[in-house]
């Protein structure tokens, strides 16, 4: 193909054209100053000091997720998180409400324009959220846990009090 493109090319200018192939995998090739400079890319830092990656994952942590269970739960895949706490500097505002609401938290506070408010005590999220799971199920099944949760529970009262 590139020996009929040069010829039709010398044919409508006429006289010796040189036919030049540049391969832009080398850098001797093309001169540097007709290169772009890519961009540098900035943090998103607020006044706190960190970056929205850094937030996003400390949220995630004290929620009780993990990366792939925040992932599942938001609908994207666990590299997507990892991406967006690590890499990226590009806050994804179409997920910034989702992550908000599995989080429980504003998106100002997720942003870090406002400061996360706890409640003073702290507490399993992730047990919570099996709880949760639980109370959904049929009541015979229920009864089995809580069975289960009453053995447990009083082999470790027993061990206490020796």
């Amino acid at each position: 193909m590139i020996h009929s493109v040069y010829h039709i090319v010398k044919g409508f200018f006429g006289g010796n054209m040189e036919l030049k192939i540049l391969s832009y995998n080398r850098r001797d090739v093309i001169p540097e100053e007709s290169v772009m400079p890519m961009p540098k890319r900035r943090k998103v830092v607020t006044a706190s000091g960190e970056s929205f990656g850094e937030r996003l994952a400390q949220l995630r942590q004290a929620a009780g997720y993990s990366q792939r269970e925040f992932a599942a739960e938001v609908g994207i895949s666990q590299r997507m998180v990892v991406y967006y706490e690590k890499a990226s500097e590009r806050i994804p505002l179409q997920l910034l409400p989702v992550f908000a609401k599995v989080l429980r938290v504003s998106s100002d506070q997720l942003l870090g324009i406002e400061a996360v408010k706890g409640n003073g005590r702290t507490h399993d999220n992730r047990l919570w959220r099996r709880f949760s799971q639980v109370e959904k199920l049929p009541p015979p099944k229920r009864k089995q846990i809580v069975q289960i949760l009453d053995a447990f529970l009083g082999s470790e009262k027993v061990k206490k009090s020796v």
